[in-house]
C-alpha cells in the first residue's frame, strides 16, 4: 500500500480527531500516550492505534495538542502561559498570583512540580470550564523563593527530618545522618533544600545551623528571625569594618558645619532606648518667635558608598524590635555609639530647622550639617512628668515645644489627618526572657512632642525637594487612599452598631473617621472597630513616585528622622545633601528598587514582631491555663470567635465546636455568630468570660472556651 493509501485509510478509520479532543478535554490535566488514548478509546486492535497516531501527528500540526514529554501528549491551552508568584496553602495546594490574571491560578499539589511558596514561576492553562476556578500546571520555576526553613529534627539512626511549620512549606525535609550538624532529636534547626529529585515525594536538605532546644528564649526569638529570613549577627568583616571607624571628630569636619553645641538640645526616647538618632534644641528670638533644631544623627557621613556597611544596611534595610530586644541594621558601634545622640557628647548630625511663632506658623527654614552636644536625656516617663507637673529640668523649654506641638497636631488634624492611637503591648521580662507581666501603653504629650516635630521634618525636607520645577528623583513615604471595597464593608459593619462614617473619600472620610475614634474613646469596640479601621486603609511604603500621605494628609511626606534604623532615612539624606550641593538627579529605576526591597524587609520586620509578641503573649498565658479572665470579642470567622482579655491585649480562639449550648453558624453578612436553634447571637465587641484551656507554644496559639457555656455542659 502507497503512502498515500495509508493516510486516507487512517484518516477515515475511527477515531475521528474530535473524540480524541473531548478525551483531553475531560481531564485536560493529564497528559496520554497513543496507547493510553487507544484504550480510552476502546480500540484494540493494530490498525485503530495507527489511527491515533496518524490523528494525533495531524492535531500537533494543528496546534490542537502539545508533546510534554517524549510521547505524551495533552490539549494546548487556549489560554497560553501566564508568570505569577506561588502562594502555598497548608494542604500542599497553591494559587499562582500574577497581574495577567484577573482571578489567582488554583494549582494542585500535583501540578506543583516542586515550586514553593514565593517562587516566580511560569504555569501552563489549562482549558477553561466556566463551571470551576481557572486551574493550571507549574511548568518552569523561574526564580526561587525561600529555600531556607526553621523546622524541629527528627532523627532516626541514620537520617532525619526537619518538620516545618505547614503554613511555610507542608512537606517534611528529608536530611541525611551526614548533614544533621550533630543536631539532638526534637531541638530547632535551620534547614536548606539543596535538592528535590523529580520522582522524590519529600526534598532534601541539610542543617545549616542548630537554634537550641524547644522554649529556650533564645532559640525562640532567633527562630522567628529566622522564620521571617531576617539576619540576627554581623558577619565577622562587617563588625571589624565597623570598629575602624574614628569616634573623634576632626576640626576640619567641624568647620564645615553649623555649630549648634551651645544652642540647648536634649533627646526624648523610650526608657531602654540605646539608639538615640534625633535630638530638638530650641533657641528663644525676638517677638515672641523660635528656632527650632530637628537634629537626625549623620549616618552617612559614617556609612559610605562602596563600603560593607553600606551593603549590610542596605540588606538589612531596617533595625527590628522584638519583645526582648532589637536586632540593629547597623552594628553596635554605630548604633549605640558613634551615631547615637548621647548626652554631653559632640555628635554629627543633618538638621533641619524651623523659625516659627507662638502658633507653630513658620517664617524661615534651613536643611545642612551641623554638630550638637545633646544637654539632656529624658525618657518619655521624665518629659511626661516636667509637662504634668510643669517642673524639672528644662521646663520652660519643655513646655514651650509642648505648645508648639499640640497646635501642630491640630493643624494637621484640621488637614484631615486620621487620628489613630492604637495600644501598645508591652512585657515585664525577668533575666531569662521569661514574661512576668503583661501590659499596655498609650501616646502621650511627650510621645506626641517627638512625633509632631518628626512629622514636620519630614514633611518639609520631602516639600522642599518634591515641589522642585522638574522635581529629582527623591524616596517619599507614600500612602494611597483607602480600599473603597474594604471601607463599605467597614462602614457596613459600624452601621449595625449605629455608627457611621462618610466613605464619598478625601478629606469628608478622614473627618468622618476622626469623629468615630472620638466617639468610641471610651467604648468597648474601641479596639476592634480601631483594628478594622486600619485594615481597611492601604499600606504605606517606599516609592520614588510621590502619591501623598493619605493618613497624614500630606501631600509630600518622607523618612529622614531614622537613619540609624531605617536604610530609606540614609537614602533620603543622600539626595538630600546632594540636591542641597546643586549635583544631578539619580537613576528613578534604581531608587525604585531600593524602595521596594526597603518596604518588603520592613513587612517581613512587622512580621517577627508580631509573632514575637503573640509567643510570649502564650508564654505568659501557658502558666494561667485553667483560670479565667474578662474579654471582649474581637474577631469572628467560621470557626470560632476570637477574643481579646481587656488587662493583657491578649488574643485566642474560642473554637466553634466548644460552642456546645447550641449549633452555631457564621452570619457572613451581619458578622456574627448566630446559634440554629436559640438564636443567640455572638458579634465583635462583646463582653465575655473565657477560661484558658490551651496555650501552644509551637503554633503561638491560646485556646479558649467560653466559660458560661462550660458550666452549662458541666
Amino acid at each position: 500500500m502507497t503512502k498515500k493509501n495509508k493516510e486516507f485509510k487512517y484518516a477515515n478509520a475511527l477515531p475521528i480527531p474530535t473524540e480524541i479532543i473531548q478525551l483531553f478535554r475531560k481531564n485536560p490535566r493529564k497528559p496520554y500516550n497513543v496507547k493510553e488514548i487507544a484504550t480510552k478509546l476502546g480500540i484494540n486492535n493494530k490498525e485503530g492505534k495507527h489511527s491515533v497516531e496518524f490523528h494525533i501527528d495531524k492535531l500537533l500540526q494543528q496546534n490542537e495538542i502539545e508533546e510534554t514529554q517524549q510521547g505524551k501528549y495533552r490539549l494546548v491551552s487556549k489560554g497560553g502561559y501566564i508568570i505569577g508568584k506561588i502562594d502555598l496553602t497548608a494542604y500542599g495546594t497553591a494559587y499562582v498570583i500574577s497581574p495577567e490574571s484577573k482571578e489567582d491560578i488554583f494549582i494542585s499539589s500535583s501540578n506543583l512540580n516542586h515550586a514553593l511558596n514565593g517562587d516566580t514561576v511560569k504555569v501552563y492553562l489549562f482549558a477553561k470550564n466556566p463551571n470551576r476556578r481557572p486551574e493550571g500546571e507549574v511548568v518552569e520555576i523561574l526564580e526561587e523563593g525561600r529555600r531556607e526553613f526553621v523546622g524541629i529534627i527528627e532523627k532516626n539512626k541514620h537520617y532525619a527530618f526537619v518538620i516545618v511549620d505547614k503554613k511555610q512549606i507542608p512537606f517534611d525535609i528529608f536530611v541525611a545522618q551526614e548533614h544533621t550538624k550533630n543536631a539532638k532529636d526534637g531541638q530547632k534547626v535551620i534547614v536548606r533544600i539543596t535538592e528535590w529529585p523529580r520522582k522524590a515525594k519529600n526534598p532534601i536538605g541539610e542543617i545549616i545551623e542548630v537554634l537550641g532546644d524547644v522554649g529556650n528564649n533564645e532559640t525562640e526569638m532567633h527562630a522567628i528571625l529566622a522564620e521571617f529570613d531576617l539576619p540576627y549577627r554581623f558577619s565577622k568583616e562587617v563588625e571589624d569594618f565597623a570598629a575602624t571607624l574614628p569616634e573623634e571628630i576632626s576640626q576640619k569636619e567641624i568647620e564645615k558645619r553649623r555649630d549648634f553645641r551651645n544652642i540647648t538640645t536634649f533627646t526624648i526616647d523610650p526608657e531602654d532606648a540605646k539608639d538615640f538618632d534625633d535630638a530638638l534644641s530650641i533657641e528663644f528670638l525676638d517677638n515672641n518667635m523660635y528656632r527650632i533644631g530637628v537634629h537626625i544623627a549623620d549616618v552617612t557621613h559614617y556609612v559610605r558608598l562602596n563600603t560593607k556597611l553600606e551593603e549590610e544596611a542596605k540588606l538589612r534595610a531596617t533595625s527590628v524590635y522584638l519583645v526582648d530586644r532589637v536586632v540593629p541594621m547597623l552594628p553596635e558601634k554605630l548604633s549605640n555609639k558613634v551615631c547615637s545622640l548621647r548626652p554631653n557628647e559632640e555628635k554629627l548630625t543633618f538638621s533641619a530647622v524651623f523659625t516659627m511663632d507662638a502658633d507653630a506658623n513658620i517664617t524661615e527654614q534651613w536643611f545642612g550639617k551641623t554638630i550638637i552636644n545633646s544637654n539632656r536625656r529624658f525618657t518619655y516617663e521624665e518629659a511626661q512628668q516636667v509637662i504634668e507637673t510643669q517642673t524639672g529640668d528644662l521646663v520652660t523649654e519643655i513646655l514651650v515645644m509642648d505648645s508648639l506641638a499640640k497646635k501642630l497636631r491640630h493643624k494637621r488634624f484640621l488637614s484631615g489627618a486620621i487620628a489613630f492611637d492604637k495600644k501598645e503591648v508591652k512585657f515585664r521580662i525577668d533575666e531569662k526572657g521569661k514574661p512576668i507581666g503583661v501590659f499596655y501603653k498609650e501616646s502621650k504629650d511627650s510621645n506626641k512632642l517627638i512625633e509632631e516635630f518628626m512629622l514636620l521634618a519630614n514633611k518639609r525636607v520631602a516639600e522642599f525637594i518634591g515641589k522642585r520645577k522638574p522635581a529629582p528623583t527623591f524616596v517619599y513615604r507614600i500612602h494611597d487612599k483607602p480600599d473603597e471595597f474594604k471601607l463599605n464593608e467597614f462602614s457596613n459593619f459600624i452601621k449595625k452598631f449605629g455608627f457611621k462614617i462618610n466613605t464619598s473619600g478625601g478629606l469628608s472620610t478622614s473627618k468622618s473617621i476622626n469623629k468615630l475614634l472620638d466617639e468610641i474613646k471610651e467604648k468597648k469596640e474601641r479596639n476592634v472597630f480601631e483594628t478594622l479601621a486600619v485594615r481597611s486603609m492601604a499600606k504605606a511604603v517606599y516609592s520614588t513616585q510621590n502619591i501623598g500621605h493619605y493618613g497624614l494628609a500630606f501631600s509630600h511626606y518622607s523618612h529622614f528622622t531614622s537613619p540609624i534604623r531605617r536604610y530609606p532615612d540614609m537614602m533620603v539624606h543622600r539626595l538630600l545633601e546632594k540636591y542641597l550641593n546643586n549635583e544631578k538627579s539619580v537613576s528613578e529605576e534604581e531608587f525604585e528598587q531600593y524602595c521596594k526591597h526597603s518596604s518588603g524587609r520592613e513587612q517581613l520586620a512587622s512580621n517577627a514582631e508580631r509573632a514575637s509578641i503573640k509567643y510570649k503573649q502564650v508564654e505568659f498565658m501557658k502558666d494561667h491555663v485553667g483560670q479565667t479572665f474578662e474579654g471582649v470579642i474581637s474577631g469572628i470567622t467560621e470557626w470560632g470567635l476570637f477574643v481579646e482579655l481587656k488587662d493583657s491585649l491578649c488574643e485566642g480562639l474560642v473554637s466553634i465546636r466548644d460552642l456546645q449550648d447550641d449549633q452555631y453558624v457564621f452570619d457572613e453578612r451581619n458578622y456574627c455568630l448566630r446559634g440554629k436553634f436559640r438564636n443567640k447571637i455572638y458579634t465583635l465587641g462583646d463582653d465575655v468570660t473565657i477560661k484558658i484551656v490551651r496555650a501552644d507554644l509551637a503554633k503561638r496559639q491560646l485556646d479558649y472556651v467560653l466559660a458560661d457555656i462550660e458550666e452549662q455542659t458541666k
